[in-house]
């Protein structure tokens, strides 16, 4: 949900970031296509969660979600008291329902030690400057490319017009990589926010010793209200708490 994600290693520590940054990636399948007239744009929110890995790690994320005019930043940040902590933000525009991210940065520590990574999106270009220990690379982006957080947006934008593909591109620290979903129906279920109908999306992995489940409410613009993720043996669950 929420992170942080890949770009960490899989040690249990690690691990409880990456757990909030998977649930930045979020993808289902709405039932009908509405027409542009009955176009729909989600909401600014804030949205607390709780996750823990075996029951060993406990910690703490929040995601907001806000607007000035036509400037969206979307940050989240995520803590294991006295072990680890990350935060991500991302800027973007919206040109009708398209999400144009103009920058993201990612930074966590674990036990004091930490790393930063930035992307600056140039789409007039067609490039993404990703920057990582004090080193930037120019990549190449022959198809819109996303970091975690507006890759998030754009995925909700599109469960809420009908338009969702299951396919996505995503801006790494040396690559643009293609990013896949598929739909595995629908459920009703409880988290401490409360109870609700949720579509079920998995994250399809090129490796078979990973797997990420993402249950979200259309009810909340398809806000993820449930994340489980395994990796390398290690079980992650994330769960909504509050949306303010």
């Amino acid at each position: 949900m929420s992170i942080i994600k890949n770009y960490l290693s899989a040690s249990p520590t690690n691990a409880i970031l990456r757990t909030s940054a998977a649930a930045a990636l979020i993808g289902a399948m709405s039932l009908t296509a509405p027409t542009l007239a009955n176009a729909k744009n989600i909401a600014p929110s804030t949205a607390d969660y709780s996750f823990t890995i075996e029951d060993k790690y406990k910690g703490s994320a929040t995601r907001t979600l806000s607007q000035a005019g036509n400037s969206w930043k979307y940050n989240m940040s995520a803590r294991v008291s006295g072990v680890a902590s990350a935060s991500q933000n991302s800027s973007f525009s919206l040109s009708g329902t398209s999400v144009i991210p103009s920058s993201a940065n990612t930074t966590y520590k674990v036990f004091g030690m930490g790393r930063t990574h930035k992307l600056a999106f140039n789409p007039s270009s067609k490039q993404v400057v990703s920057t990582y220990k004090g080193e930037s690379k120019t990549l190449k982006m022959s198809q819109q490319a996303f970091d975690d957080l507006s890759l998030e947006i754009q995925i909700r934008q599109d469960l809420l017009n009908g338009k969702f593909t299951g396919s996505y591109y995503m801006a790494k620290k040396d690559k643009i990589e293609k990013t896949a979903f598929r739909k595995s129906g629908s459920t009703k279920i409880t988290v401490p926010a409360g109870t609700f109908d949720t579509v079920r999306v998995d994250r399809i992995h090129d490796d078979n010793s990973r797997s990420t489940s993402f249950w979200l409410a259309p009810s909340l613009d398809y806000l993820p209200v449930k994340v489980v993720q395994v990796n390398d043996g290690k079980k992650m669950d994330l769960e909504l708490t509050k949306v303010r």
